[in-house]
């Protein structure tokens, strides 16, 4: 695989495409690494604006790349693979659903889904270091609550692209991986007790040093329409645009990437032009974004820091616990509920865990805690009353088969290199992580 990898990668060409403001509507060239748009007060995301508006998709051997017409790439990276898209049999019959299909990232190799890392966070990590300029020579940096990490770390050490990561202490237990990383990918951590946002506090700190490029999060097109690919997987699939669409959401990056995805298939005019009712979910009690959208607020509502930090620590899906996502923004979450007519949902812990076990019972394969709560919602909805059964639905599954995953493999786990205090001195920090490099 990895001599057709070579192959495919030597005759990959780059994609073409232009940045766009969503606040100005601005057009501009992408001058290296935009995370923003230039000369605008950066209220607003950025878009990614492809050349060919219609997809054409490649082989499967192309992995996530078979989608690189809608992808910000520069190179094809070794190793990738794209979620797959089926039609339910076992939960739609157990729901009553008529055309229940799921998009699954993770590892299920009956389903030729073959993720490494079992997340479908390796979508925006194959995209955005497709993105960077291989000539480039600054360190990337990356926030996050596990799964990403996971995802970016492999990535990176298999390509031979310099990495830190910046994580939660009490998370370090997702940071497993089927062989030793290679030592271009360091870890630092936030002291156990701290958060997804201590993390990006970390993260944020190293970004300040020249020798260090900042992965950018949800302002980065590159993850975005990364993740976008599982509304591909499932349009080509399907052969149109769902009606609805289920996932749990931490930051809502992956809900932000669907909805432009799905106007990007409504361009391309052989999908249709329906707009998916985005149905996100969260971990309760850990629901900002359920606490916002709930009384109508396009601001996030006040949070305290130690009771945030409190929540978290209650729910099982830990993924799903960024404090600061990227709501309120022009082409942000809010707006994407809002022009999708969308719903925000919550589930807690034991109807995840139940809807986990239905999942794994009826279908085949165990799910993310991220990825049961998306599942405990569409259960709920479904015993509410809440939505046609005749509709055409996509169940997100974020993540799944870690258990096989761990039964078919020998797992190393990546240690940090320095553990940091909540709030920790930035010239400390700075420190640090320099003698790090």
């Amino acid at each position: 695989m990895i001599l057709k990898d070579t192959m495919m990668a030597k005759q990959f060409k780059k994609t073409e495409y232009r940045l766009q403001s969503i606040s100005s509507g601005k057009i501009f060239n992408d001058a290296g690494w935009m995370l923003e748009a230039p000369d605008e007060d950066n209220s607003g995301l950025i878009r990614a604006i492809y050349k060919n508006t219609q997809l054409n998709v490649k082989d499967n051997e192309y992995g996530i790349y078979k989608f690189a017409d809608w992808l910000p790439v520069h190179r094809m990276l070794e190793g990738s693979s794209a979620s797959i898209t089926y039609l339910s049999i076992g939960l739609a019959k157990e729901l009553g659903l008529k055309n229940l299909y799921i998009t699954f990232s993770g590892y299920w190799p009956e389903k030729e889904a073959l993720m490494k890392t079992c997340s479908f966070k390796e979508t925006e990590a194959y995209s955005v270091c497709a993105r960077l300029d291989p000539n480039q020579k600054k360190v990337l940096v990356v926030a996050s609550a596990g799964n990403t990490a996971r995802s970016f770390a492999r990535v990176c050490s298999d390509n031979n692209i310099p990495l830190l990561l910046c994580v939660p202490e009490d998370n370090l237990d997702v940071l497993w991986f089927d062989e030793p990383l290679n030592d271009f990918v360091k870890l630092v951590v936030a002291q156990s007790g701290g958060d997804y946002f201590d993390a990006i506090h970390l993260s944020n700190i190293a970004a300040e040093m020249d020798m260090f490029i900042p992965e950018g999060g949800a302002k980065n097109v590159a993850r975005r329409d990364g993740m976008g690919t599982t509304v591909l997987s499932a349009a080509t699939t399907i052969g149109q645009i769902p009606d609805y669409y289920f996932q749990a959401v931490g930051s809502g990056t992956g809900a932000i990437a669907a909805w432009e995805a799905n106007l990007r298939l409504i361009q391309d005019g052989r999908f249709g032009n329906k707009k998916m009712k985005l149905m996100v979910s969260q971990n309760k009690p850990f629901t900002p974004i359920y606490d916002a959208w709930k009384v109508n607020s396009r601001q996030l509502l006040p949070l305290d820091d130690e009771l945030a930090r409190s929540q978290v620590e209650e729910i099982n899906a830990k993924v799903l616990s960024n404090r600061k996502p990227p709501y309120s923004l022009a082409g942000g979450l809010y707006d994407a509920l809002v022009d999708t007519k969308g719903e925000v949902l919550i589930a807690s812990n034991e109807e995840a865990e139940a809807a986990a076990n239905m999942f794994e019972k009826l279908e085949g394969v165990d799910i993310h805690p991220a990825a049961a709560i998306a599942t405990a919602s569409l259960i709920n909805t479904v015993k509410e009353n809440k939505i046609d059964k005749n509709a055409i639905i996509m169940l997100n599954i974020t993540g799944g088969g870690e258990e096989r995953f761990r039964k078919d493999k020998n797992l190393y786990y990546l240690k940090p290199s320095v553990v940091f205090d909540i709030n920790p001195d930035s010239d400390f920090v700075k420190t640090k992580i320099s003698e790090l490099y």
